[in-house]
C-alpha cells in the first residue's frame, strides 16, 4: 500500500498562513498585507491588532519530526525579520507607530483541522 503523498513545502506553508489570516481575522485583526517580500525574505503576514502593526511570522509543520514549528523562528530568523519589518515601515513611510512581533505555529495533520498556536509579542 502506498502512502499518502505529502504537500509540497510551499504548499503546506500556504496552506499555514491561509489558517493564520483565518485565525486572525477571527480574533478581530485587520489583515494589512501578505507575503511582503524585500531583498530575499519575507513577511508573511502584516495585520493591525488596534492601533499596533503586528508582523506575524508563520511556521507550518506537518508532524513534529523536526520539532515544533515556533522552533524553527531562530534567533537568526529573528533578526532577519527585524531587518524586513524595518525595511517595510521605510519604503512605506510609517513613524511612531507600536509595532510587535508575533508567532504562529501551524501543525497540519491529514484529516484534522490545522493546530494553531498564537504567540504574541513572541520576540
Amino acid at each position: 500500500m502506498e502512502a499518502c503523498p505529502r504537500p509540497s513545502r510551499l504548499a503546506l506553508g500556504r496552506s499555514g498562513e491561509a489558517a493564520a489570516v483565518e485565525h486572525l481575522r477571527a480574533r478581530g485583526f485587520e489583515i494589512v498585507e501578505t507575503g511582503w517580500r524585500f531583498g530575499r525574505g519575507e513577511i508573511d503576514i502584516v495585520a493591525r491588532d488596534g492601533p499596533v502593526l503586528v508582523f506575524v511570522e508563520v511556521k507550518t509543520r506537518q508532524g513534529r519530526a523536526f520539532g515544533r514549528p515556533e522552533e524553527a523562528v531562530t534567533a537568526a530568523k529573528q533578526r532577519q525579520i527585524r531587518k524586513i519589518a524595518q525595511a517595510y515601515l521605510v519604503g512605506r513611510r510609517i513613524r511612531g507607530c507600536r509595532c510587535r512581533f508575533d508567532v504562529i505555529a501551524v501543525e497540519i495533520e491529514a484529516g484534522r483541522p490545522p493546530l494553531l498556536r498564537h504567540i504574541p509579542n513572541a520576540f
